[in-house]
């Protein structure tokens, strides 16, 4: 993962323990204070929220512990590897089209960042600029060119 994905993941965290946390703690605390708790929709509301809010905690610290930080810039450009900005041609209608892979957790679909575990990104893994790449969708076979990678 690059530097720049820890720290997105790491603001998430610290929004979750530090925002959201103290927020829902709140809200279990007002909807306690409204009487019985066996009718209180909003109280079982509440803790169903705080939940998924603490499982979401946990599941970041442990990807923080198991994150190994890349240098993008350390990474060969001859082949398509994690991080490589990849412009490709649509085969059937000659459309250019430009990815850059990433791991899963900085994928950014506005931006034209995929996964690297997505169908065309395990496709196009260790090939090389000039490589016709077949990839299996639903419709039918996509075939692409691989025209040029960069890590720009």
């Amino acid at each position: 993962m690059s530097k720049e994905g820890r720290q997105k993941i790491e603001a998430e965290l610290k929004s979750l323990k530090y925002n959201d946390r103290q927020e829902i703690v709140a809200e279990i605390k007002r909807t306690r204070e409204m009487g019985d708790l066996s009718e209180n929709a909003e109280y079982h509301a509440a803790k169903d929220k705080q939940k998924v809010i603490e499982g979401r905690i946990a599941e970041l610290q442990q990807k923080l512990l198991r994150i190994q930080i890349i240098d993008p810039n350390s990474i060969p450009t001859d082949k398509v590897y994690l991080y490589a900005k990849v412009l490709i041609k649509d085969l059937e209608d000659d459309e250019e089209i430009e990815y850059t892979i990433a791991p899963p957790e900085e994928v950014d679909l506005d931006n034209d960042i995929i996964s690297v575990k997505s169908p065309i990104g395990m496709a196009f893994l260790g090939k090389g600029v000039g490589e016709i790449v077949e990839i299996q969708v639903p419709a039918g076979v996509v075939k692409y060119e691989i025209l040029k990678i960069s890590r720009d």
